[in-house]
């Protein structure tokens, strides 16, 4: 088999210079990101000993991370996107700089609470512009491809940046990992500067509220969308067990810092190489099974990691559950972005970014009540059980989602048909 089948497809790089800046921002910007992801709960559950203190803090970013993300959708469908990148990660760079003084001064715990809330919240309008823009940057037919690098991208920061930090943790310490990440949001900004005006689309209206149910009410009439949400939510509240990271690395598997940066990154590393190897997913058809079978094995990879005692094998298992994991967001990824017009691709992706991101935050405070309740072991199996049986149960309330085809080479903006998604076919 030729090997461009297999391995990603780096057209959109070679042929897009505005796709080559952006991907390259992101690049750095990614890094420095996961290093503070890693940083903050450590911190807190070094200053509280509490898992259910580290779900509550993802908690607490939960509410401004789906604000953001549903009135930030409709910004972005009315501004240019560029510039609204340029200003969300000015402000997510002063973010960190705050974290990092408070290292310094304190910390205290409220900060530990508050600006993760507020990075957060930029991250919903943040992360759908950058998505956002895709179509704009490359051909129709190079939109899968263009998806695939950037999940590359973000997998890499999820391997690196958690085993980076750890390391960085236990040697120069958390405020040089804040700073750092402010120094990734610099380059990020300046690669953003470089590119060319990204102008709403003629069709884009004011954004507010009516804007948003606009977006809301297109979700609510096509279940091939509203599953690729639901399934996600799914597998992240109930098999995505991050906030028992901290506890399991220092009382389960008897390691510290170093043992914490493994676990955070071992999804990333199966997830990596998932990314990498994304040259067949233009020849998929039925989406919306594989998104259903790598949930599945996401579960049960899950709940296998909460049964073993072995750190090595454990590992494997999280990595396993991070390839499933990218298969099934890089698919999800392409109904939404296949089935939406550009002058709504700007809500959808806020919203799709409130469910990824905030799925986990949820997932955070039901795993570290569970380990409360029941203790650590107890919270991971049963999660990863759950996620399997609400997968099967949602393709079975959901057929259309189950049923979808998408044909990447049509354009959505051509075929739309008051309102109806253009990519969708139900196939028997």
């Amino acid at each position: 088999m030729p090997r461009h089948r297999i391995l990603m497809d780096i057209t959109p790089v070679r042929e897009s210079r505005d796709f080559r800046l952006i991907f390259g921002g992101q690049a750095v910007s990614v890094l420095g990101n996961q290093l503070t992801q890693v940083a903050v709960p450590f911190q807190v559950y070094a200053l509280t000993h509490s898992s259910f203190d580290v779900g509550l803090v993802s908690l607490i970013q939960l509410f401004p991370l789906l604000a953001c993300s549903l009135l930030g959708g409709s910004l972005i469908d009315a501004v240019d996107r560029r510039r609204l990148l340029i200003v969300v990660e000015a402000l997510m760079a002063c973010s960190s700089a705050g974290l990092a003084v408070n290292t310094d001064v304190g910390p205290h715990l409220w900060v530990l609470f508050v600006l993760p809330a507020v990075t957060a919240g930029l991250s919903g309008i943040d992360n759908p512009t950058r998505n956002a823009m895709i179509p704009s940057l490359v051909p129709t037919t190079q939109i899968p491809a263009g998806t695939a690098l950037f999940q590359v991208l973000n997998q890499f920061g999820s391997v690196a940046g958690p085993s980076v930090g750890g390391l960085l943790l236990a040697g120069p310490g958390l405020k040089f990992v804040f700073w750092v990440d402010v120094v990734s949001f610099a380059v990020s900004i300046l690669a953003a500067s470089a590119m060319s005006p990204q102008p709403p689309s003629v069709a884009g209206q004011r954004p507010g509220l009516r804007s948003v149910a606009e977006g809301l009410r297109f979700v609510r009439g096509h279940q091939a969308i509203q599953g690729a949400y639901l399934i996600d939510i799914n597998a992240m509240v109930f098999g995505m067990p991050r906030a028992l990271f901290p506890a399991l690395a220092l009382h389960h598997f008897g390691g510290g810092a170093r043992t914490v940066g493994f676990l955070y990154a071992a999804p990333g590393v199966g997830a990596f190489f998932g990314a990498l190897t994304t040259g067949w997913v233009s020849r998929v058809r039925r989406q919306g099974v594989v998104v259903t079978v790598a949930v599945v094995i996401w579960g049960c990879a899950i709940a296998a990691f909460g049964l073993v005692p072995w750190l090595a094998l454990g590992l494997v298992l999280l990595a396993v559950a991070g390839w499933a994991d990218v298969i099934s967001a890089l698919f999800r990824n392409m109904i939404i972005q296949f089935s939406t017009p550009d002058r709504m691709r700007g809500r959808l992706l806020g919203l799709q970014i409130g469910v990824v991101a905030g799925g986990p935050r949820l997932g955070d405070l039901e795993a570290g009540s569970v380990a409360t309740l029941f203790g650590n072991q107890v919270s991971v199996v049963s999660g990863g059980l759950a996620c399997v049986v609400g997968a099967l149960g949602l393709v079975r309330l959901l057929p259309e989602f189950r049923r979808v085809e998408l044909r990447p080479g049509a354009n959505p903006d051509d075929e739309e048909d008051e309102g109806l998604p253009a990519k969708e076919a139900v196939a028997d």
